[in-house]
């Protein structure tokens, strides 16, 4: 059985239309005002289906259960908790609960050009987003506080403004998060790579020039982000994998001391030994003979 609303302990309040038109024509809202609003906990057989898309733009946040969303005859995208989406308006969608997990989902109706810019600019409009737990705690704050405001006096041109504030600072929050949370993806994919590539050359020795190059930064900034995030410059931690090396050969080989530095690169042996017992604290004969285990 599919329904749009009706769900128990629901919250929703629609603006009347009289009052809209008002809105539309001020100034300051006829760009961008709240027209709807609602909560929907464990919206068992929820489903909307709009052929052309909605006359409002819709802000949904899942935070719990699950669903499914279909924009336009794009492909199914399940829908998980602490996720965030954005239809534009007069974009066809679909969207419904699990039936077997339905979801629990704070949404809002907006109308007026400015939002759906500000969403596209923040690039929120493309495709669901996974948000944290703050966030989410964020969005449910600002929700019910909304809909304090809405409900009690939709009349008031004061309140609408503070509505619409609040939706641009709800919508730049969730991007700048979502923004800073990619930079870190991409800063943590930098380094594993250089990580990964000093692996592959204990046995050589290797420039701060050829692991920038590699991994296609200056090397200004992969030093930066390096030191940010192991608290040691690239060329430190590649000796220290060098030494962590030596130090499994001396453990588990019967190598020379001699013949361990020439495995990790290092062609004199007593350049060796002076940096290892700079990062060990011993050197490599008195490592080897300590008891370990």
């Amino acid at each position: 059985m599919k329904k749009a609303d009706g769900f128990a302990a629901e919250k929703l309040y629609i603006l009347p239309e009289y009052i809209e038109d008002d809105l539309h024509k001020h100034a300051l809202l006829k760009e961008g005002y709240m027209s709807d609003i609602g909560y929907f906990p464990d919206a068992t057989h929820h489903y909307r289906k709009r052929e052309r898309g909605c006359p409002s733009h819709i802000m949904i946040y899942c935070s719990a259960g699950e669903g499914w969303i279909q924009l336009k005859h794009d492909d199914i995208i399940h829908i998980k908790p602490h996720t965030f989406f954005f239809l534009p308006a007069h974009t066809a969608h679909t969207y419904f609960a699990d039936e077997r997990n339905p979801w629990s989902i704070y949404w809002f109706h907006i109308k007026g050009d400015s939002i759906s810019t500000l969403a596209l600019e923040l690039n929120l409009s493309r495709k669901p987003i996974a948000i944290s737990y703050k966030e989410g705690s964020l969005f449910i704050q600002l929700f019910n506080q909304c809909y304090d405001f809405i409900s009690h006096k939709p009349y008031s041109v004061e309140h609408h403004l503070h509505l619409t504030q609040t939706i641009r600072y709800l919508l730049s929050t969730i991007a700048m998060n979502t923004y800073q949370s990619h930079d870190t993806e991409r800063k943590t994919a930098y380094i594993e790579e250089a990580i990964l590539f000093m692996e592959n050359h204990l046995h050589t020795s290797i420039s701060l020039e050829e692991i920038a190059k590699k991994v296609q930064l200056s090397k200004q900034h992969l030093n930066h982000i390096f030191k940010e995030a192991t608290g040691f410059p690239p060329i430190d931690y590649f000796l220290r994998l060098k030494i962590q090396r030596a130090c499994q050969l001396l453990d588990l080989t019967a190598l020379s001391i001699k013949e361990v530095a020439s495995d990790i690169g290092f062609k004199d042996p007593y350049y060796f030994s002076r940096m290892f017992k700079k990062i060990i604290g011993q050197s490599p004969s008195d490592y080897r003979m300590t008891l370990k285990g």
